[in-house]
């Protein structure tokens, strides 16, 4: 079977941020006289009793709605660089109203899960690469970098704090969002000088409430999400505010999500916020799993990666990072070579696709049996609840 290799394979992710680099944005200082986040300096601020939230049933589990009882936060001047990592309780910010987020969007977050596996222990799912990819959006956001291993660390610790909030269920997990804005109080197009970054933990149910169903896509070439030399490729808030109305369209269209088209060629790129694959016969009847390159137009999704690399590792049919347009999905589709399509991420995992609606046709998307993305969910659940032992599931 052949393989295309990964841009994502090589190296330490976290090591890809140059440690030269990790302060640049304080240039005109002393650069011994700045601090990085270390956990040896987090202090604790721990819920009275009556701070304490009530948790919900996991029955009543929607995704982004329940917070947890504690938050994290660490501050960070571009004179002194960052300062002690705090767990708080849950509270609102204090923002000045000229702070650079709400002017220029200078804001990025990432999106993480812990699982209470079966056997009682909490994981972490690959929190390096995550850590590794807000690093590398900092840099493109003007934001500082940080020592990501001590920022795992902390956010380890939060967790520990709220633990009871992870849900005892193997349908639902606690999601952790990552947040760093600009905070100075200064108008003007530039780089911050102050800076806020923080985690929110929220227990969540299935992203999609229809649960593991197919999903219909709208695929409008009017409408663009990224193009080269842009930020597609960062996980930025400023990717995401845009897509909002388009995807309201495609619901009055009676669609679930957007599939992403670039170029006059009408690229496949995303769907939704997920990153998408496809499972055909290629021209020659092999079986071929097949998603767009990492070419700045798409996210690096952690769980596009790790299904890259279990195909990979059962070496049953081809598995190739590459250009794809609707028209070889149409004549793929015609010629019966289409076996399945799906989208992958970390809110919902993966997702399967039952239609996409083109250019005023609807296109029927059918789904082999046994079905790959089944096999690739049931896979990665069994590592996210600990059924299986893997490198990937971090201890808490």
């Amino acid at each position: 079977m052949t393989s295309v290799p990964s841009e994502e394979e090589t190296g330490n992710p976290i090591d890809d941020v140059a440690e030269t680099e990790k302060f640049e944005f304080g240039k005109g200082y002393d650069l011994t006289y700045f601090k990085d986040i270390r956990f040896s300096d987090l202090e604790e601020k721990i819920c009275t009793p009556d701070q304490l939230r009530p948790k919900p049933d996991n029955s009543a589990l929607v995704f982004g709605k329940y917070f947890t009882d504690h938050m994290l936060e660490v501050s960070w001047d571009s004179k002194r660089g960052w300062a002690k990592p705090v767990i708080s309780p849950m509270h609102n910010l204090q923002l000045h109203p000229g702070a650079k987020v709400l002017h220029y969007a200078i804001e990025l977050f990432e999106g993480m899960k812990a699982y209470r596996g079966e056997d009682g222990c909490l994981r972490l799912f690959r929190p390096d690469r995550n850590m590794a990819r807000m690093l590398s959006t900092a840099k493109r956001s003007s934001l500082p970098t940080f020592d990501a291993e001590e920022m795992i660390k902390c956010i380890k610790r939060l967790i520990q704090i709220d633990k009871e909030w992870v849900p005892y269920s193997t349908t639902s997990s606690l999601y952790i969002r990552p947040t760093f804005i600009a905070t100075d109080p200064s108008l003007g197009v530039a780089s911050p000088n102050e800076a806020l970054l923080y985690v929110l933990l929220c227990p969540v149910g299935p992203y999609f409430t229809s649960g593991f169903k197919p999903i219909s896509l709208m695929a409008d070439p009017q409408y663009v999400r990224s193009w080269p030399g842009g930020c597609g490729a960062m996980k930025m808030g400023a990717n995401y505010a845009p897509t909002i109305y388009i995807q309201k369209q495609s619901e009055l269209l009676g669609h679930q999500q957007v599939l992403w088209l670039y170029g006059a060629d009408h690229q496949l790129t995303e769907v939704g916020t997920m990153n998408i694959f496809l499972f055909m016969l290629n021209s020659n009847g092999e079986r071929e799993l097949v998603t767009p390159p990492l070419d700045g137009l798409i996210l690096p999704g952690v769980t596009r990666l790790s299904l890259l690399e279990l195909a990979r590792e059962w070496k049953e049919f081809r598995v190739v990072e590459r250009t794809i347009t609707m028209a070889e999905v149409i004549q793929a589709h015609e010629e019966k070579r289409l076996l399945e399509i799906f989208g992958a991420g970390t809110a919902c995992v993966v997702c399967p696709v039952s239609s996409i609606s083109y250019h005023g046709r609807e296109y029927n998307i059918p789904r082999s049996e046994p079905s790959l993305s089944q096999r690739f969910l049931k896979t990665m659940s069994d590592i996210h609840y600990g059924r299986v032992q893997h490198p990937w599931a971090v201890d808490i």
